[in-house]
């Protein structure tokens, strides 16, 4: 079910909406964009943010600054696309440029090397929180999880790039899709 908000999103929520997911996405923010534009703000719907995040993983560059353009271009057109990329890297930019100048100091002390082991399982826990969420609430059909899960294994387990599993399974997904739409239309 597509949602549109009551009210678009001004200028000046897309910025700081994209503001704080890219201040809090530390380790990635995947699970934090999804919860600022579904849940917080609800510019989006979970099946609509699926969608959206879906089209931006098989477009170049980040997944998210991709959806900041999209989101901020749907509401506010090319003024809202930049607003919404300047909220999403400006923070993540300063505390790089800040923590790239500590680390410099501490790299070699064994405490950072725990912090940063630390971090990295975090980050991956967040992500596998958001990739659940959004399968649960999606609701794909018993073919669709198929996809998702030999999607999955070819990355994790086969390491096969993410261009050609999307070339491989994407038009699969398709064939399944239309294929069932027709069977149910015939039985009717």
């Amino acid at each position: 079910m597509s949602v549109t908000p009551s009210t678009p999103p001004t200028r000046c929520d897309l910025f700081l909406g994209f503001l704080k997911i890219g201040l809090m996405g530390f380790g990635g923010v995947a699970a934090i964009a999804r919860h600022v534009i579904v849940v917080e703000r609800e510019w989006l719907s979970d099946e609509d943010y699926g969608r959206l995040l879906g089209l931006c993983q098989a477009l170049p560059g980040a997944n998210t600054v991709n959806v900041a353009v999209m989101l901020g271009d749907r509401y506010q057109g090319v003024i809202g696309a930049l607003v919404s990329v300047v909220g999403i890297m400006v923070m993540p930019l300063t505390v790089l440029v800040a923590a790239a100048t500590a680390y410099d100091h501490v790299a070699n002390h064994p405490l950072a090397r725990l912090v940063l082991t630390g971090a990295a399982v975090s980050a991956a826990g967040l992500i596998l929180g958001a990739a659940a969420k959004l399968l649960v609430r999606a609701r794909p059909s018993p073919a669709g999880w198929g996809c998702a899960a030999a999607a999955m294994i070819a990355v994790a387990a086969f390491q096969v790039p993410l261009p050609w599993t999307l070339a491989c399974i994407a038009p699969l997904s398709l064939a399944i899709a239309v294929w069932s739409l027709r069977r149910s239309e015939g039985r009717r």
